[in-house]
């Protein structure tokens, strides 16, 4: 049976427990003590609040690291002696000036501020968007004959338009890359492209250029959509001339040359001729796939044929003006000049390839003319250079000629109207001078040629400059009169008489012609760079690297 509860005590009658007794000496509720005195330590004893020095540093490599050393925190590894370069970009100079000399710096010191205002709108265009349509643009003016660093300055120039500042395009002969790092931790994003069909198309050239202007230009208007648009136009563009015009055209171009060789209104005539019929079977063999190389041997072989079949009719005409005239069409100026252009500009790779593609196209030439000289000393035709090689004095008919001949290749080069005219003038100025220095002076051909190529390139080169567009148009057909048809031909004809030394000594000058060409187009567009200015630019582009030869 349980207890009955007692009754409950009060709490102030409760007895403390033992840890809650109080004595008289305790402090009072709310009363913080004092802490107690430190104990006495030496005098050496380092203060609160002092950090001690590390330990030294055992004996070691002198070439070893400190061990407070962060690379984190480090400072640049190398700073030359004459400071970090300054970039000014006057916004007045061309788009193509500026974005050369960006190019030629580093990273690191090239203006992270882009030039537009709204390059720093989160609200726009993709990244992969804007480096697709570089690579699209890029394409078409590496396939139309622009040099690599050209190709190079117009893909940076669109995406630092619209707002891309980090970005790298890399060009080959075939591959176009360019890649776009946002900060140095973020991963960066890569995109390529591939050239596969390379056309000459200089009207195409010019409206491309024309959109890159757009592009850049200060207002800033043009979208990637609208960019967009005006790229799939100008892909759907049909070429200014047709297929009739363009076969015209490479008859008279070869009729002129010959007359520029010393032939008269029949070697004109059949000059033309061959020309004509080397056209078509080249556009025969296109059009059924052959590479190019069998297109250019094909081509070159009516021409010599026809300066054999006057041999063998023993006509009182000059055979050798025939087969030369016919090769003018044929020989790549445009492209040994790109390559000599990359070369000279430090891109190897992409110069390597197209002084290769040049050499194919020149041995197609030359196995051409020589199947067909073969067959002719077969039937002892008698095509003897000695009598061809006397340079010919006909001022007033070789100027006409000169100029006919660049308008007809300013047509097969697919040139716009506007531009034809120039071209012409260009060229005939290029062979005053040269006739001036080689013919009537009796100077060097190859200082001659480079003269009259300097000037090529330095009017072309102005001429655009003021135009705004590539200097393609200007320079190219403009170059013409100076192509090495002559030696060319000689050089053939002297190994198929079994004169070996004599045929490569020729072949050797028609190289030595070439890179005269190349060079002094090279050097006219670079003198025109160096004394044209921007007014504000306190500082021309970089050059290219140094290596002093090592």
């Amino acid at each position: 049976m349980a207890e009955p509860e007692g009754p409950e005590e009060a709490p102030e009658d409760r007895k403390p427990l033992s840890d809650e007794a109080t004595s008289e000496f305790a402090l009072p509720e709310g009363l913080v003590p004092e802490p107690p005195p430190e104990p006495e330590g030496s005098a050496f004893v380092v203060p609160e609040g002092l950090v001690p020095e590390p330990p030294p540093e055992p004996e070691g490599s002198a070439f070893a690291a400190p061990s407070t050393y962060s690379a984190k925190d480090s400072p640049p590894a190398f700073a030359p002696a004459y400071g970090v370069p300054l970039a000014r970009l006057p916004h007045n100079a061309p788009w193509q000036d500026r974005m050369r000399t960006m190019l030629r710096l580093p990273v690191g010191d090239r203006p992270v501020v882009p030039e537009t205002a709204d390059a720093k709108d989160e609200t726009g265009p993709s990244v992969p968007r804007v480096l697709d349509l570089s690579l699209r643009i890029g394409e078409l003016l590496l396939a139309g004959g622009e040099g690599a660093e050209d190709v190079e300055a117009a893909m940076f120039a669109i995406c630092r338009s619209y707002g891309l500042d980090r970005c790298e395009p890399t060009v080959t002969f075939t591959l176009l890359s360019i890649t776009h790092q946002p900060s140095l931790v973020d991963d960066p994003v890569t995109a390529n492209r591939t050239v596969r069909r390379r056309g000459t198309d200089y009207t195409r050239l010019a409206a491309v250029y024309q959109l890159l202007a757009d592009i850049n230009a200060p207002a800033h208007e043009v979208s990637p959509e609208e960019a967009y648009r005006r790229l799939a136009e100008i892909r759907r563009n049909r070429h200014p001339y047709p297929g009739w015009v363009l076969t015209g055209a490479a008859g008279v171009l070869a009729g002129a040359a010959s007359t520029l060789l010393g032939g008269g209104p029949y070697v004109f005539f059949v000059a033309a001729l061959g020309a004509v019929l080397g056209d078509r079977l080249a556009w025969l063999c296109a059009g059924r796939g052959l590479p190019e190389f069998y297109q250019f041997l094909v081509a070159a072989m009516p021409p010599a044929a026809m300066g054999v079949l006057l041999t063998l009719l023993h006509a009182d005409l000059r055979p050798s003006a025939v087969i030369t005239g016919g090769l003018f069409a044929l020989i790549p100026g445009r492209a040994l000049v790109a390559a000599v252009q990359d070369g000279l500009t430090g891109f190897y790779i992409t110069a390597s390839a197209r002084l290769l593609e040049v050499a194919y196209f020149f041995v197609a030439i030359v196995v051409g003319v020589l199947s067909v000289l073969y067959v002719a000393v077969q039937f002892d035709a008698q095509l003897n250079p000695e009598g061809t090689l006397r340079p010919v004095e006909r001022p007033v008919t070789q100027i006409v000629s000169s100029m006919v001949l660049c308008a007809t290749f300013a047509i097969l080069l697919q040139q716009s109207r506007a531009t034809v005219l120039f071209a012409t003038l260009n060229g005939g100025v290029a062979w005053v001078v040269y006739a001036s220095i080689a013919i009537t002076a009796g100077g060097s051909a190859v200082m001659a040629t480079a003269a009259a190529s300097g000037l090529v390139g330095l009017f072309g080169q102005l001429m655009a400059r003021y135009q705004h567009t590539s200097s393609l148009p200007y320079v190219t057909a403009a170059i013409g009169p100076l192509l090495p048809g002559s030696a060319t031909y000689f050089g053939v004809l002297a190994i198929a008489q079994n004169n070996l030394d004599q045929g490569f000594t020729s072949l050797a000058k028609a190289a030595a012609l070439a890179l005269a060409i190349a060079i002094g187009v090279n050097l006219g567009g670079e003198l025109a760079r160096l004394f044209m200015r921007a007014p504000g630019a306190r500082s021309a582009r970089s050059a290219a690297k140094r290596t002093r030869g090592f």
